[in-house]
């Protein structure tokens, strides 16, 4: 039995032991996996010690996304890209490994699932921290018209479109902001649903057919997703499918084997 496990703070709220023993379950695959309380400072320390005792992989959660790329040895291209991982493992040599699944778990929870198409569409990212950064090079992937990211702290969202100046033109701008053409696709990225708040949003963000997606999940609607149904959006999920199929991606890094994700999302909701 090989001992894998999520980490973060908060980390009450997580669904991913369900998810990996369903996985485990389904494919025969002999995991046992918890959800552990772990605070920044003492985040290095828990990791090595982690592998060090034979620990198969670590899912990595908010708020530690960009320290876990940082603690990495070698990073995917993904990883890489965003400067935030949720994903470890010791790989060759014994080198401490990390990847980003945010994003393709997104995107196929888009795609795959709900029926939304991202290119030629215009996307508005709310957030501009690890989890953003970390939804970014796979929403790119998939050629949308425009990506705006609207951030309470505007040099943050700056920051990111300077870094992806090359790859894609990112616009950016402030969470009030009132565009004159609504957008295709809004994806809140903050941790503002987890508090239970939802950020100063103008509903002129919302086109009609909009698809509203909230990166969180949760038992009842998010704040962001009531606002959103309140204002017309087509389209209002959580991120319970993304959670799913990114945790599909984790498990076949670590195990080479990829889980059916449709019983285990249906079986969730």
């Amino acid at each position: 039995m090989t001992r894998y496990a999520v980490i973060g703070d908060p980390i009450s709220h997580s669904k991913s032991p369900l998810i990996h023993s369903l996985f485990a379950e389904q494919t025969g695959e002999k995991v046992e996996y918890e959800k552990i309380r772990v605070t920044e400072s003492e985040l290095a320390d828990f990791v090595r010690d982690f592998f060090a005792a034979g620990g198969g992989g670590l899912n990595v959660t908010l708020p530690h996304k960009e320290i876990a790329f940082a603690l990495a040895e070698h990073a995917s291209d993904r990883a890489r890209l965003a400067k935030a991982a949720n994903t470890l493992w010791v790989g060759e040599n014994q080198i401490l490994s990390a990847d980003n699944t945010d994003g393709a778990g997104l995107v196929r929870d888009l795609k795959h699932n709900l029926g939304v198409t991202i290119q030629d569409r215009s996307v508005l990212v709310i957030g501009a921290g690890g989890s953003a950064r970390g939804i970014l090079p796979s929403i790119i992937g998939e050629k949308p018209e425009k990506i705006t990211i609207l951030n309470r702290t505007q040099s943050r969202a700056q920051q990111i479109q300077l870094e992806y100046s090359s790859l894609f033109p990112l616009d950016t701008g402030p969470l009030d902001i009132s565009p004159a053409i609504g957008f295709d696709i809004v994806i809140n990225a903050t941790s503002s649903s987890i508090a239970g708040e939802l950020p100063p949003l103008q509903p002129a963000i919302i086109s009609a057919g909009c698809s509203c997606y909230d990166l969180m999940y949760s038992d009842h609607p998010t704040p962001f997703m009531q606002w959103a149904v309140n204002h017309g959006a087509e389209l209002v999920v959580d991120g319970l499918g993304m959670l799913v199929e990114q945790a599909a991606e984790s498990f076949l890094i670590w195990r080479g084997v990829r889980p059916d994700t449709q019983c285990v999302i249906a079986a969730l909701r």
